[in-house]
């Protein structure tokens, strides 16, 4: 083609330069040369030079384009750019193709040294982009002091490598070493065999491990993970081979490390001891073996020391892992392990060591083929199984599979498993301490609680407590429902500063001091004014450090059936719902004292009316508190779940665990105690009441009146201890009392004769001498009825005795 043909088809490329593919050659085609195209320019831009490679490029020849402008080929040259001397050092461009198309290119210029022409060299713009990501793909594997990468060239001798054997003078590897310059010269063989088949075949090589010694150190063996594939040219012609060689030992070594970190920092994070096992499994499975099992005693499951001799049958399955996997015969959590046969192959599991067997010595040492197969997962080759030992104990043991083709446990995954083992086994054995003591303590405050329901003359209670769950430890809530005289009924809700078993013995302390200051008979306030003196006096006495633990908030009601009503008082605890016979229910407007550790504002009483068939719900903050709402919401919950709960034709006890089964968590962070009393009421026709004026004639007429009352209600077997008690009582009333005075009389399962006047003088019990004229009124009420007592009220003192009514059928 002489230089005008060329000219024109320059112009056709000019023409159909837009529709070509930037960056491929003809048709779309990526364009394959050996290296970068080179021309020479004038001092006027024009072509004087012209390379094989620029032809393989571009199609045209060098007589096509000598002697022609620069311009010409180029698509996109700006006009200005007229002269060589004009031309940047660098950048990138489109040619244009002989078929049309255009190539987009990457060049550099540089002038030739004693003239005006400069060199231009060109490649296409792809090979420059993967040129630069090759070569810092290279550079960062070459810095990488963990990956061996090795170029070779056909003859497998070395282009460029980053490898440093282990030499007395530390030199790297020079380029054109052999294989055999560096290894044994059987490993080098070898090596070479792979490295040749790669070469002639194009089929890759990956962690294919090679054991390999250096010449200088032959005694010591290294494993090598080879990884290898063939280098081609543009046109898939091999130009050599590229290794990797990976050291497998000190990959395992880090392995491990980085497994007995991993276990370090999983295991041991839970107190429970299920989930403790779980997490060990789970870091054992898949990263160690194909399955792990570990299997535990059942007295650690349930916090107790293991026995002695451990063996299948007293021990059960307590995790597996993966997930995912599937056992022989469906092998669950928790199901107990066979008992295995004695064989000489447990000695070093007997004495606290990892044992490792093939599955043939598994077969072997079992015996039994069924037993087996229930055991052994499918396709697995090998096993470990280490004992998990802790302070002197065996708690059970790991055992590890690996399956398919995997390789096999070796001596040092063996030392690995024995630390994993001993780590594992101190995590259980904490978690099983904590159980031990959690169980222990949730024991004690279960003997510490009054009976769950109870059935009274004010009321049928039912309470119901549940322990914290999970890994919290229990704290000190609790209830009570204490009989009072005159058929009055305390019922009390409280929850004690702390966790664990110093705060069940807290409980305790308080529970016990609650029904000793109820039988004192005192108001609400009064009450918790003295149970805070008590606490503030244990908190001074306890040991240093301990004070703040000392404390607590209790709420204290008292019901009295006769006149309906309901006194409470709160020492910082939450209010009681009330829930109406019509099913409407409402938090109980009270106002709260400070808890029992504080001092300094007295306690308010609040009394509200309650009519009969009502139920009155006190509880702990256990049941209204939670991390993802406020204690409003949470007693808006309760009142609402009060209300669709408490049902007439329901039992009490029924309906407080349907209550706690709704409203407390999975495992809840805090104990919560619930105390129900559905209320009832003394008929008007079992009561009677009269004032006494203040004279001592009023004696006889309170004889008349009680003879009266008892002959109507049947009770003539009472007549004449009764006609005694009220005799001495009315006496006592008008001698040392202060008007006004009542006498009240109650009939319900036992017969309650109350005195009030407005005195706040305490009644004492003596024994009169045989001289004395006076001094044996209230040793004759007691002689005579079943028991007898004193109370204060608002506006003076109650002296009362209570008569037994004997059931006549």
């Amino acid at each position: 083609m002489d230089k005008e043909n060329a000219k024109n088809a320059y112009s056709a490329g000019a023409s159909q330069g837009s529709t070509g593919v930037s960056g491929s050659g003809p048709g779309g085609r990526r364009c394959a040369c050996d290296g970068p195209a080179a021309a020479v320019l004038d001092d006027r831009g024009a072509v004087v030079g012209w390379t094989e490679t620029a032809e393989d490029l571009t199609g045209f020849r060098a007589g096509e384009v000598c002697g022609r402008p620069v311009q010409e080929l180029v698509a996109d040259l700006p006009d200005h750019l007229r002269g060589a001397t004009d031309m940047p050092e660098s950048g990138r461009v489109r040619l244009r193709h002989q078929c049309g198309d255009t190539i987009d290119v990457t060049f550099r210029t540089t002038r030739v040294q004693g003239s005006a022409q400069v060199l231009v060299l060109a490649a296409p713009t792809h090979h420059v982009a993967d040129h630069k990501q090759g070569t810092a793909l290279l550079r960062a594997l070459s810095a990488q002091n963990r990956i061996t990468i090795a170029l070779y060239d056909t003859d497998l001798a070395t282009v460029q490598t980053n490898a440093k054997p282990d030499t007395p003078d530390g030199l790297p590897v020079q380029p054109g070493t052999r294989l055999s310059d560096v290894l044994c010269a059987d490993d080098a063989e070898n090596l070479e065999a792979v490295l040749r088949q790669v070469l002639e075949t194009g089929v890759p090589v990956v962690r294919r491990t090679q054991q390999v010694s250096w010449r200088h150190n032959s005694a010591r063996r290294h494993t090598l993970s080879l990884s290898a594939f063939r280098l081609e040219d543009v046109r898939a012609r091999p130009t050599g081979v590229a290794a990797l060689y990976i050291d497998s030992d000190d990959l395992r070594a880090r392995r491990h490390l980085d497994l007995a970190r991993e276990v370090a920092e999983r295991v041991g994070g839970s107190l429970d001891v299920v989930r403790t096992a779980q997490d060990l499994a789970d870091v054992l499975a898949p990263a160690f073996g194909d399955l792990a099992a570990v299997d535990l005693a059942y007295s650690v499951l349930d916090g107790e020391e293991p026995s002695k001799q451990l063996n299948g049958g007293n021990m059960g399955n307590a995790a597996l892992a993966p997930a995912t996997a599937v056992w022989p015969a469906g092998i669950k959590r928790g199901e107990s392990i066979p008992p295995l046969p004695d064989h000489p192959l447990w000695r070093s599991f007997r004495h606290g060591e990892p044992a490792v067997f093939s599955l043939d010595d598994f077969i072997a040492m079992v015996g039994d083929p069924q037993l087996v197969k229930y055991l052994a997962p499918k396709d697995a080759h090998s096993m470990m199984v280490a004992p998990l030992h802790a302070r002197g104990l065996t708690l059970g043991a790991i055992s590890v599979w690996r399956c398919g083709r995997s390789d096999p446990f070796t001596e040092d995954e063996a030392d690995l498993m024995k630390q994993i083992a001993s780590r594992g086994a101190l995590a259980i054995d904490n978690a099983r301490r904590y159980t031990r003591e959690h169980r222990a303590a949730v024991a004690l405050q279960q003997l510490l609680l009054p009976p769950a329901t109870t059935d009274t003359p004010a009321a049928e209670t039912a309470g119901v407590h549940l322990p914290a769950g999970g890994e919290a430890d229990i704290s000190g809530d609790w209830y009570d429902a204490i009989a009072l005289p005159s058929l009055r009924l305390a019922l009390v809700a409280g929850d004690v500063v702390g966790h664990g078993m110093s705060a069940s013995a807290a409980m305790g302390s308080l529970r016990a001091a609650i029904r000793t200051l109820a039988d004192l008979e005192l108001e609400p306030d009064e009450l918790l004014t003295r149970l805070a003196d008590l606490v503030q006096r244990l908190a001074a006495e306890a040991p240093s450090g301990d004070c703040d633990i000392v404390g607590g908030t209790c709420l204290y009601a008292v019901y009295d059936p006769v006149t309906r009503r309901c006194a409470m008082a709160s020492a910082g605890h939450p209010p009681p719902v009330l829930v109406r016979p019509d099913g409407t229910a409402e938090a109980v407007g009270i106002s709260p004292g400070p808890p029992l550790a504080l001092s300094g504002m007295p306690y308010e009483t609040t009394i509200i009316d309650v009519e009969p068939g009502s139920v009155l719900a006190l509880y702990t903050d256990g049941l209204v508190e939670r991390s993802d709402r406020d204690i409003g919401q949470g007693l808006r919950r309760l009142t609402e779940a009060l209300a669709a709960y408490c049902r007439p034709d329901r039992a009490l006890d029924e309906t407080g665990r349907a209550l706690l089964a709704d409203l407390a968590d999975q495992a809840p962070r805090d104990d919560g105690a619930l105390l129900l009393a559905r209320t009832r009421a003394v008929p008007a026709a079992d009561t009677a009441h009269w004032e006494i004026p203040a004279d001592p004639a009023a004696v006889a007429k309170a004889r008349e009146w009680t003879t009266r009352q008892l002959t109507l209600w049947g009770l003539d077997d009472l007549l004449f201890a009764t006609e005694l008690i009220v005799s001495e009582l009315v006496t006592n009333a008008i001698r040392y009392g202060r008007p006004p005075m009542d006498l009240r009389l109650i009939r319900h399962n036992a017969l309650v004769c109350e005195v009030t006047d407005s005195s706040s003088t305490q009644p004492r019990l003596r024994r009169a001498r045989t001289t004395d004229e006076g001094g044996r009124g209230l040793f004759l009420v007691a002689q005579l009825g079943g028991r007898w007592g004193c109370r204060h009220v608002q506006n003076g003192k109650t002296i009362w005795s209570e008569q037994v009514i004997q059931d006549s059928s």
